[in-house]
């Protein structure tokens, strides 16, 4: 790609993965190699990993996260600590392998937020990337310097959730 970017999906609103997901099934169609990696989303299992493999090998999700981390900011078990120190070391290898067209780091903004990854080292890595790959960054609560260093931002604001009504999660619209 002539002029790769960095795209952030925020918000307290429903839709980040999936707006990264859409983009990355695009650039597929035009023949780009897309890796997704999920540093929150744990082993479940979900629509988009059975589509995923019909696209492959230009198309794959790496699930790297526990679940979702139940803590106080900065309380963290040493389990939660490793894996995140795994999954940052996994990710700069994969930036920096240059094997892809498009990289989503589904989740990195709470891994930041949470202080599992330091802001500074992360922009460090995204300016460094290769010249070609463009890189999606999702999650809540994007770290004002993250925003600052983006080419397009989106905040996905939460207006109403079936949720509130008691309804659980369905199979294709949530997972």
């Amino acid at each position: 790609m002539e002029n790769s970017l960095i795209l952030v999906h925020t918000g307290n609103g429903k839709g980040k993965t999936t707006a990264a997901l859409g983009i990355g099934l695009r650039a597929v169609g035009h023949g780009m190699k897309v890796l997704m990696l999920q540093f929150i989303k744990g082993t479940w299992h979900t629509g988009e990993l059975d589509a995923v493999k019909r696209l492959h090998p230009d198309f794959k999700i790496t699930q790297l996260g526990q679940g979702f981390i139940k803590s106080q900011k900065g309380e963290w078990s040493e389990a939660v600590l490793e894996n995140a120190r795994t999954s940052w070391n996994l990710t700069k290898q994969e930036i920096a392998s240059d094997a892809y067209d498009m990289i989503i780091l589904d989740e990195i903004n709470n891994m930041i937020d949470y202080g599992l990854i330091d802001v500074e080292e992360a922009i460090a890595v995204l300016k460094e990337r290769p010249k070609r790959l463009s890189i999606i960054l999702t999650g809540r609560n994007a770290h004002p310097k993250i925003i600052e260093m983006a080419d397009l931002v989106t905040e996905m604001k939460e207006i109403k959730h079936p949720y509130k009504k008691g309804i659980k999660a369905q199979k294709g619209i949530e997972f």
